[in-house]
């Protein structure tokens, strides 16, 4: 079984925030785990991929032996755009999407934004509690 790389780190998730170069990203960043907190309960862990992740869950792969713990949500500063990490799948929240503003989706779970001016504040409060709300949900966390 292969092992999973991606883990929760130790390192503060404020500085990393404050290491985020081009400085709009890293405003962008830092205003985005704002509205993260505003909403969920769990505290912020920076996991070893630059990416800040909140909660955990335990899965188990269907197709292969893997297994591991994975953030509820998360979002990452990419080179090329901010990606906020909707574990259930963006397919899901397509009612919500269409109210959120500029965006691109994977087929998975990326969303990807330039700006934060770009999208709408509430809508995106909305897709993170319902998002997490169903994560908990699949997979019985508290």
């Amino acid at each position: 079984m292969s092992e999973v790389k991606t883990k929760p780190t130790n390192q503060d998730v404020n500085e990393f925030l404050m290491s985020i170069e081009p400085e709009k990203k890293r405003l962008d960043c830092i205003e985005l785990k704002k509205v993260f907190d505003s909403v969920l309960d769990e505290e912020p862990a920076l996991w070893n991929n630059n990416m800040i992740g909140y909660g955990t869950y335990h899965y188990k792969s269907e197709r292969s032996k893997q297994e591991g713990d994975w953030p509820l949500i998360a979002f990452s500063p990419r080179e090329q755009n901010i990606v906020i990490y909707l574990m259930p799948g963006v397919n899901k929240y397509k009612h919500l999407l269409d109210k959120l503003g500029k965006h691109k989706v994977s087929s998975g779970s990326c969303l990807y934004i330039n700006k934060i001016e770009d999208i709408n504040l509430d809508v995106l409060k909305e897709l993170i509690s319902t998002s997490v709300a169903d994560m908990k949900k699949m997979y019985n966390v508290e």
